[in-house]
């Protein structure tokens, strides 16, 4: 049979709530010498500390929360990827909680992280649009906060959590200058759904280089998407099938601002015999481990997934400042490989 706490207490001779104290880590502290006694009697009995007990004696775990939308996306993979190995070095645990993208899912898993009653949780999802949505999220993790718990976001979630903040539309603007140097000028963009502040943070930027070189995007040339291979595609067949039934020329470049939608786009013009980059050039965002094995490799935006993900453990479990939220920045850099090209001059 397994030994209990209480048969630890029986052999150190103390209190059951003296051995909880001793070996659960309660803010009640219990003298050295009676500590050493629990614990030698633990070693001798070979008992198991009880991880949920230990958590409600501290008022916190051994586990670091995981918010995001898809663990299987490469995006996400990343950044649990980084959290993982900084929780590992601070001898914690990550809990990964994929939601979807559906700010429901997410509301359920902060509450059920804050009753499991984790050390911190990391948002690494999108930030939502809709106020109403905000205003419940950040009720629940107002009420976390309260109780001991810290908070980091991945971008921007609003100013009371510490933030890594990630140059988003600053990466979307490069990328679309340096197309530009490349000489294009009819672009077609796909970008996710408004519900999502990084879509519409990357879309920002890509117009904010337009209308720097006195450019617009053409009547259909802006599709959404969920940011996903499949949505990748279909916004690029109806890119063509625009372009197609307009009688307008095809755009020189397509901008997909994740690099999984353009792998989908990638796909479709493939299955459509148009040839990338002599006849579009085509650009995505993350820069995913996957970027470099597409045919042709992709040009896209690098971002450090990573040093992302411990970035954000590195604020959570930060000492200093505690109450005052604190910043990280996450730099893009613009990687241009075979998908994209100068434009035909024919």
């Amino acid at each position: 049979m397994a030994v209990t706490l209480g048969d630890v207490a029986r052999h150190a001779g103390v209190s059951l709530a003296t051995a909880s104290r001793a070996l659960n880590g309660s803010a009640r502290s219990v003298t050295e010498e009676l500590s050493a006694k629990v614990r030698a009697s633990a070693d001798a009995l070979g008992y198991l500390p009880n991880a949920p007990a230990q958590a409600l004696a501290r008022s916190s775990g051994a586990t670091i929360g995981v918010l995001l939308h898809d663990v299987a996306d490469p995006y996400f993979g990343g950044i649990a990827r980084g959290v993982g190995d900084a929780a590992a070095r601070a001898g914690l645990m990550s809990l990964v909680t994929s939601t979807d993208g559906d700010p429901r899912r997410e509301l359920e898993a902060i509450r059920m992280l804050h009753a499991h009653r984790v050390r911190a949780i990391v948002l690494a999802g999108s930030a939502y649009n809709d106020i109403a949505v905000l205003q419940q999220l950040d009720e629940a993790l107002t009420a976390y906060q309260e109780q001991g718990g810290r908070v980091a976001a991945i971008t921007d979630h609003g100013p009371l959590y510490d933030t890594v903040e990630v140059a988003n539309r600053e990466g979307a603007a490069s990328l679309t200058h340096s197309l530009g140097l490349l000489g294009h000028r009819r672009f077609a963009v796909i970008t996710g759904p408004e519900r999502m502040r990084v879509a519409e943070d990357r879309l920002d930027g890509v117009l904010d280089a337009l209308r720097e070189s006195d450019l617009t995007l053409g009547e259909g040339m802006l599709q959404r998407t969920e940011f996903t291979r499949e949505g990748g595609r279909a916004a690029m067949a109806r890119i063509l099938d625009v372009a197609q039934e307009s009688g307008t020329p095809l755009p020189t470049a397509v901008l997909a601002l994740s690099d999984i939608c353009a792998a989908g786009v990638l796909a479709e013009l493939r299955d459509r015999a148009i040839s990338v980059p002599e006849q579009i050039s085509v650009a995505g965002f993350d820069d995913i481990p996957l970027a470099t094995d597409l045919a042709p490799a992709l040009s896209t935006v690098r971002l450090p997934l990573a040093k992302m993900g411990a970035s954000a453990v590195r604020l959570a479990l930060r000492e200093s400042g505690r109450g005052k939220p604190e910043t990280s920045s996450a730099f893009a850099e613009v990687v241009l490989r075979d998908s994209t090209a100068a434009p035909r001059t024919d």
